[in-house]
């Protein structure tokens, strides 16, 4: 099977309790610290846009309800902005906010793992192919890396999931891919590995946490056993996909910050700060007067 029906939805797994953030997650979601003067979800919703997608689907669960206020119009602070003439916030808010009608919100009512939670999707998605964006997990490069996965969709059908490389002796710590022939911007999976032993890995290509997946993928998450720590693993569901349909390798070659840790959310911060012309000039002295101390 090598279906290409366009890729118009896709699913933001956003229900997890963001405990290596604790206190500050206690009461404001991982996904919504900033980084810079954006949430963290900003920036994965803005890629999805830039690749196509034109229906954004959230999986929640409790205390998350500011997520789903942030994608809204607050009538209170629109109305202040244009009593105050704030073009350009009303112009900044405007741009970000979804058109009407195009996001969704479903509950992960238990911590089942992320299996699980893009199973909650399945009515929502319904009988087509859909992204998949890890809402820790933000990436800076030329073209966005979602873009650049339904590029290959294109060529490829199927399933697509990112890479990138690691050290081979890191490995062990990732779900690392098998790599076959190549195909467009990547390259065939002949197999999935979720954390092999140190040693057994069958190569350095670990993936970054972006997927395009059939909806076939939905009946075997609903009878997938739980797997490592007790949860519904969605690299065990994709290894049984695998036998049925084909899986291909998107080489991602920016950078991506893993926010949902402490180091990767800072190194996040200063990348993107120094990106802006309005920051840089201000802080960029200052961060390598940081730097220098350190020597």
């Amino acid at each position: 099977m090598t279906d290409k029906r366009k890729v118009r939805k896709a699913v933001f797994p956003v229900a997890g309790l963001g405990t290596r953030f604790l206190p500050a997650t206690k009461a404001v979601p991982k996904e919504m610290l900033t980084v810079v003067d954006k949430p963290v979800i900003q920036y994965v919703v803005d890629e999805a846009l830039e690749a196509g997608i034109e229906h954004l689907i959230f999986v929640t669960g409790r205390s998350k309800a500011v997520i789903e206020d942030y994608f809204d119009i607050q009538v209170e602070l629109d109305q202040t902005l244009r009593e105050r003439n704030k073009k350009a916030e009303i112009e900044l808010l405007e741009a970000m906010l979804p058109k009407a009608g195009t996001t969704s919100f479903t509950r992960q009512q238990a911590p089942l793992g992320l299996g699980h939670a893009v199973w909650c999707a399945r009515d929502l998605v319904g009988n087509e192919p859909f992204a998949l964006l890890l809402p820790d997990m933000i990436m800076k490069g030329e073209k966005g890396c979602l873009k650049g996965m339904v590029e290959l969709y294109e060529h490829s059908g199927g399933n697509v999931v990112a890479v990138e490389e690691c050290a081979p002796e890191q490995a062990h710590k990732y779900g690392i891919v098998g790599v076959g022939d190549r195909v467009g911007d990547g390259f065939k999976i002949t197999r999935m590995v979720e954390k092999p032993a140190a040693g057994t890995a069958p190569s350095n290509f670990f993936i970054n946490g972006r997927y395009i997946l059939q909806p076939e993928i939905f009946p075997i998450l609903e009878r997938q056993e739980r797997g490592a720590g007790n949860e519904i693993q969605l690299t065990d569901g994709m290894v049984r996909l695998s036998g049925a349909q084909p899986f291909a390798a998107y080489h991602f070659r920016g950078e991506t910050f893993d926010c949902g840790a402490k180091d990767g959310f800072i190194l996040a911060n200063v990348a993107f700060a120094l990106e802006r012309a309005d920051i840089r000039p201000t802080v960029e002295e200052p961060l390598k007067a940081l730097l220098q101390a350190l020597k």
